[in-house]
């Protein structure tokens, strides 16, 4: 792995300002970015929430007492550094709407009917190849305000901790082919077409499960030219 960073890789990234995004407008900064340098206790410190993770927190049909209602799927796929190495003991979180696209949140005010089987959230740590697995619903896409007409395509938000508290990385997992790519700011705040086509999982037929469930691979670059695009850069 290279130590010097790679900054033509941060192309890849979303833009802080975006005005499509209207919200952007208002939290992109207007001066240059000061680079500050990490202290030994920030590169060093506790890792973050790892021990909490419990057995069964990656599959989040099997919360509640009920199964939640939709369509069960697997997502799966590997943490990898830029030389596409498994990056093992990775904190990887989920967070999404349920499958009629709303979310167990007080602002969430979607006129869409929550799942009481259904909390939206889960975590797992990945293993020494950096593999990762989750079980969950796929979610529905939901109206969003930004814009007339304006609707997120189905996507699964994911985040990915290192060794402390400031090697948060924060994502969005999309499928393939959805057809409100086009008219998605957020999605096309990514400049380059082969970043934004990162961010987008691939039906995988060989990790389905026979009359159980659809399974999607999404793999996690974290620096780098095949970098995926990350929404705190």
């Amino acid at each position: 792995m290279t130590f010097i960073y790679p900054t033509g890789s941060n192309k890849a990234h979303p833009l802080p300002l975006s005005p499509e995004y209207k919200s952007s407008i208002k939290r992109a900064p207007n001066k240059p970015l000061i680079p500050m340098r990490h202290t030994l206790s920030e590169l060093t410190g506790p890792v973050y929430g790892h021990e909490t993770v419990r057995e069964g927190d990656n599959d989040l049909t099997t919360q509640h007492t009920g199964e939640p209602i939709g369509e069960r799927i697997i997502v799966h796929g590997h943490v990898r550094d830029e030389d596409g190495r498994g990056v093992p003991n990775s904190l990887v979180e989920i967070w999404q709407a349920n499958s009629c696209g709303r979310y167990v949140h007080v602002r969430d005010q979607h006129p869409a009917p929550l799942d009481p089987n259904f909390t939206g959230a889960g975590r797992t740590v990945s293993d020494a190849a950096g593999y990762y697995r989750f079980v969950t619903i796929k979610p529905g896409a939901y109206p969003w305000g930004n814009h007339h007409n304006a609707w997120r395509p189905a996507h699964i938000h994911l985040s990915v901790f290192g060794h402390s508290f400031v090697t948060r990385l924060v994502t969005q997992m999309y499928f393939p082919a959805d057809p409100l790519f086009p008219f998605d700011p957020i999605f096309n705040s990514v400049p380059d077409e082969k970043a934004r086509a990162r961010m987008v999982s691939s039906f995988d037929l060989e990790n389905t499960q026979p009359e159980w469930a659809l399974c999607y691979r999404f793999d996690v670059v974290l620096r780098g030219k095949n970098a995926t695009p990350m929404e705190n850069h």
